[in-house]
């Protein structure tokens, strides 16, 4: 009113005065990138900012990817720059590990992370160990990248999490994106690293477009490795999740909200190192955890965040007990009924954190 008042006193339009101020303090709308334009736009712009990066992979260059990752990269930078592969996991994550440790910075890509298994020699006994074993002398900037979890209709043998797994392994650092953010920032950190880097995206992602900020489409923009982003600020419960089921967990928030209850929803971005004193910040202030994942329970990224809670100053502020929502601890079945019920859904997560807050 005194804005107004004063406006008034100098003859001045007050209306257009305010209204200008308004639009001025509106933050400008960002663009809708899919999670593959985001990490298609990554993979170029460190193939043309450092000559050492290159490509391969089942299907990467010719065939525009398999899941069109790489779609005109192969076009624009040539066969030396992005190199189609043999169907042999352990023959090119093995080229990709020495071309590493001679220098190089190779993203391998895999068709998906359960094929990894063919090669997981390679990725764990000698990208994660060789930096250590050498005493430093050879570091091994080479990053593991492809899809990783449940996609649809693809049963046992093609739908499991692998972040628990490369996740167990010291030497190796393992991030998980959720949106085109994400992607974008984790893939260009990945690639400038001097460390093993499993990249762990999610198929079903990859066509969802997200609101992405014009400080994200930068080319200098990179995400930092080991650091958790908090989605939704709350102060009854927190939520911890990464990859894919960051939008379940934000979905079942909304809902929540609408009855009162406000959740803390926690992006982990990063498996390893885990971002622990990001979670432990937010239990403090909401004394009750509960974490979501798509992976099986035992020995799974939520054990591992129940264990350091327990471990930790954050145990003394828990109303609760922690409660996890997992992948169910069974082989994925082929049946779409039966596979719906093997994965987190949203009602899950709303039912673990009334039980946790006893509504």
């Amino acid at each position: 009113m005194a804005a107004l008042r004063n406006a008034l006193c100098c003859g001045r339009n007050p209306v257009l005065g305010l209204l200008r101020r308004e639009f001025h303090r509106t933050a400008p709308a960002g663009l809708q990138v899919t999670v593959r334009d985001a990490l298609n736009q990554a993979l170029d712009e460190e193939l043309e900012r450092d000559e050492k990066v290159f490509l391969l992979g089942e299907e990467v260059a010719q065939y525009d990817g398999a899941y069109k990752v790489s779609r005109g990269l192969w076009k624009k930078y040539g066969d030396k720059r992005v190199m189609d592969t043999p169907i042999s996991e352990m023959g090119f994550a093995g080229i990709a590990v020495g071309a590493a440790m001679a220098g190089l910075r190779p993203i391998c890509e895999f068709m998906t992370f359960n094929f990894s298994m063919q090669a997981i020699d390679q990725v764990v006994n000698s990208a994660a160990k060789t930096h250590y074993m050498s005493a430093g002398l050879v570091p091994v900037p080479v990053v593991f990248r492809g899809p990783n979890g449940a996609s649809a209709g693809v049963a046992a043998q093609h739908s499991q999490c692998f972040a628990a797994w490369y996740g167990h392994c010291p030497g190796l650092k393992v991030v998980s994106p959720w949106n085109s953010e994400d992607a974008r920032g984790l893939l260009k950190a990945a690639v400038r690293d001097d460390n093993p880097v499993v990249m762990l995206e999610n198929e079903l992602m990859y066509s969802v477009p997200f609101e992405t900020s014009e400080e994200a489409l930068s080319k200098d923009f990179v995400i930092q490795i080991g650091k958790a982003k908090i989605e939704r600020p709350g102060s009854h419960l927190t939520l911890v999740s990464h990859s894919r089921s960051v939008g379940h967990c934000l979905e079942a928030a909304t809902v929540l909200a609408k009855e009162g209850i406000e959740c803390e929803v926690i992006n982990l971005r990063t498996i390893r190192p885990m971002d622990i004193g990001c979670i432990e910040t937010s239990v403090v202030k909401t004394n009750h955890l509960v974490t979501v994942e798509g992976g099986w329970p035992q020995f799974g990224v939520g054990a591992e965040i129940c264990a350091k809670i327990m471990e930790g100053p954050a145990f003394n502020y828990l109303d609760a007990p922690v409660i996890r929502v997992t992948g169910a601890d069974v082989p994925m079945p082929y049946a779409k009924t039966l596979e719906e019920n093997c994965i987190p859904q949203v009602k899950d997560i709303i039912f673990a954190v009334k039980k946790t807050l006893n509504v």
